[in-house]
């Protein structure tokens, strides 16, 4: 897009503004470059009301406003610089340079516009608008962060009473286990219940025990023992004797009356109840 004509006119003249009212201020303030710095300081001023002006930055008519305040005030300097000068050509050209670069430049800046771009209501909505989609997405991630920080949090709670669940497991396995192994080790170590053999005067004759010789029954016991031994034995003493070596009363009582066929079998059958409830309680007492 090529310029105006009018652009560079505009351009010259602020150019040759800049310089007069430079050196007209310096001169003014006879401070050397403290007096120069208050001149640059306008020249800056109104150089950037300018370009706020074309860009339509902040209200419709701040930046006009504020670039004819700024020129008055240098103008008003140029004059006083003129007076004290006494140079009533310096008094009204000064200004002059000024005032005629500023209206310059008030048809300039239109002439730089675009013709079709938007106008400041226009661009108002679009950055309205713009805002609004801005501000829903913000707030979209911000809910949704908040939504990842509670459910990461709801994690480490649920991993939490995991952790203490399987610890709580853990104990009570590993008590459990103890119990079983103490309870071994108490079996292990409980005496072993020793059946009572009677006393006999023919124990002697008795063969030893072997893998390949089993234990005599009751009936096979030679005759000369069983007619002496049986005589002097209580029923009560030789039902506990073969309550050790059986494991039915039935039996038990059989073995008895063959040894004792005087006695009455109630009474042998009586006698093995109450030793078979007697070594049955002491095994319940050792273990």
């Amino acid at each position: 897009m090529s310029r105006p004509r009018v652009f560079y006119g505009a351009v010259a003249l602020a150019g040759l503004s800049l310089i007069w009212s430079a050196y007209a201020i310096t001169d003014l303030m006879k401070s050397g470059p403290f007096g120069l710095s208050v001149a640059l300081a306008g020249d800056i001023g109104w150089l950037t009301v300018l370009w706020a002006q074309y860009r339509r930055i902040g209200p419709r008519f701040a930046a006009p406003a504020a670039g004819w305040i700024i020129a008055l005030g240098v103008g008003v300097l140029l004059v006083i610089h003129g007076v004290q000068a006494n140079s009533t050509a310096q008094a009204v050209a000064g200004p002059f340079v000024v005032l005629v670069g500023k209206i310059v430049w008030e048809f300039a800046l239109p002439a730089l516009r675009d013709p079709a771009a938007l106008t400041p209501e226009q661009q108002a909505e679009i950055n309205s608008v713009i805002r609004d989609s801005e501000h829903a997405a913000r707030l979209h991630d911000a809910h949704r962060d908040r939504a990842e920080r509670e459910a990461q949090a709801a994690i480490e709670r649920i991993q939490q009473q995991a952790r203490i669940t399987a610890a709580r497991d853990r104990a009570d396995f590993e008590i459990t286990l103890e119990r079983l192994e103490m309870r071994a080790e108490i079996d292990r170590r409980s005496p072993m219940l020793i059946a009572p053999i009677a006393n006999t005067d023919h124990d002697s004759e008795q063969p030893a025990i072997t893998p390949s010789t089993p234990p005599l029954a009751p009936n096979a016991l030679p005759t000369e023992h069983t007619s002496t031994s049986t005589n002097t034995t209580s029923i009560a003493d030789l039902a506990r004797d073969h309550v050790a070596i059986t494991t039915e009363n039935a039996d038990a009582v059989r073995a008895i009356c063959a040894l004792r066929p005087d006695e009455k079998r109630e009474s042998v059958a009586a006698a093995v109840r109450r030793a078979r409830r007697n070594a049955d309680g002491m095994k319940g007492g050792y273990g």
